[in-house]
């Protein structure tokens, strides 16, 4: 099948190169002409683990095309997927500006019948607005429908999550749309739920929202255990044994970031506004996240007293590992809490350096985590990369000025941390002392 993907930023690009993975044809629009240059050599402007093989694997062999504009891209195109941002307005309302763009320019391009697919994360009744702005600018005459197909990709895992998803939704308003997805997608072998437009609008969000109120939930257990004495990773273990619960985002920590969660629930919040509905419960969520954040500064007062002219060394600044996004990253808030506080800050990360810096660039970045360590007060863990796991804690310990890690990510073997001569706190573990 002939299809198009608008946008090709994390969504847009993975959805497309695994398309074309399929066998089917795709062309990526995007009105970036540098990341178009650099995607026709098969490179990718961002680490996704995976995608640069299918990418060039598959323009190589002509399945995987790429356009800077939409007239161009989606003329030979079947099904065309919306796939553009829509970062967070200041009020948390989602920023349609770009689907709308994007909406016009389809319809203004539209010479025959074509499913028109919102994937990107969009309020319910979105679907009810590009409908409008195409009937609006669509030449008479000309058939199509609009779809929703919520993506629920994760970064760092993304192909992986593309190819053997969970779940594929198709929220559609005709037999002639359905059928269309459901041809397009058989190939996975995955379950398909085919709903209406505005249930399959509202899946993404509520499910974000979900899984980001796990993370708040368990976080809170954790500040619940540190003052009971009790252990998180145990009563984690044991809540999420539970098939009804499980374990997946049972982890505590230093909170959620990224791209989806925290521009989901903030959206999330705002629909619920707009419907007459004050979601306390998700206001909620929103103040335990950044909360987390904050604990770690009073962990680090609380051993180190006054801040100012302390060196405080960072590892992590991705929001998670395996990728090297940093928006909302818990390492750009706690950042910004040192220098308030007037300490120094130096820093690793295997592949958000670069990124990091853009917002960051007086903080001093290394290339190892052991000069991380080398003449800091405190060692902070931010994101759980694997490497930092298996850390040589008593090199570390000799390496600090004060013998001191906060582990924000709860990877490190409390026991071998205190053994190696190391002041170890951690979420939900306590605070233990060599």
């Amino acid at each position: 099948m002939e299809i198009s993907i608008i946008g090709s930023g994390h969504v847009g690009l993975v959805t497309g190169a695994c398309f074309a993975e399929l066998g089917n044809g795709v062309v990526c629009v995007d009105n970036d002409e540098k990341k178009i240059e650099i995607l026709r050599k098969g490179e990718i402007p961002f680490y996704e683990p995976g995608l640069e093989e299918i990418v060039r694997a598959n323009v190589g062999e002509g399945r995987l095309r790429f356009a800077s504009s939409i007239p161009e891209g989606i003329k030979n195109a079947r099904v065309v997927f919306i796939c553009v941002g829509t970062p967070a307005l200041s009020s948390g309302k989602p920023d349609l500006s770009a689907v709308e763009k994007v909406s016009k320019a389809i319809g203004e391009s539209l010479t025959e019948y074509k499913v028109i697919v919102e994937k990107s994360t969009v309020p319910v009744k979105t679907g009810e607005k590009v409908e409008g702005i195409l009937r609006r600018t669509v030449r008479n005459g000309v058939e199509f429908d609009v779809a929703s197909n919520p993506e629920f990709l994760r970064e760092g895992s993304a192909v992986k999550d593309f190819l053997k998803p969970d779940r594929i939704i198709i929220g559609v308003s005709s037999r002639r749309a359905s059928s269309v997805l459901v041809e397009l997608y058989e190939p996975l072998c995955a379950p398909i739920l085919i709903t209406d437009i505005k249930s399959a609008e509202l899946i993404k969000h509520a499910s974000n929202a979900f899984l980001a109120m796990k993370i708040s939930f368990i976080n809170a257990v954790a500040n619940l255990c540190d003052l009971a004495g009790a252990d998180i990773k145990k009563v984690a273990k044991g809540v999420g044994l539970d098939k009804r619960i499980g374990e997946s985002f049972f982890e505590a920590g230093v909170g959620y970031g990224g791209s989806c969660f925290p521009k989901d629930v903030s959206a999330f919040l705002h629909i619920a506004n707009e419907m007459g509905y004050n979601f306390t419960l998700l206001k909620e969520v929103e103040k335990i996240n950044h909360y987390q954040r904050e604990r770690v500064i009073k962990d680090l007062e609380e051993f180190l007293g006054e801040l100012e002219g302390r060196t405080i060394g960072i590892l992590g600044l991705a929001f998670k590992p395996f990728t090297d996004d940093v928006r909302e990253s818990p390492a750009i808030d706690i950042v910004k809490m040192l220098q308030d506080k007037g300490a120094k800050v130096k820093a690793h990360d295997p592949a958000a350096m670069n990124t990091f810096s853009d917002l960051y660039p007086e903080i001093g970045y290394v290339s190892d985590p052991y000069e991380v360590a080398q003449g800091a007060d405190a060692l902070l863990i931010l994101t759980s990369w694997p490497q930092y796991h298996y850390l040589n804690l008593k090199k570390i310990k000799k390496l600090l000025a004060f013998p001191l890690i906060i582990d924000g990510r709860n990877i490190l073997d409390a026991t071998k941390a205190v053994n190696a001569g190391l002041y170890y706190s951690s979420i939900g573990r306590g605070k233990l002392k060599p």
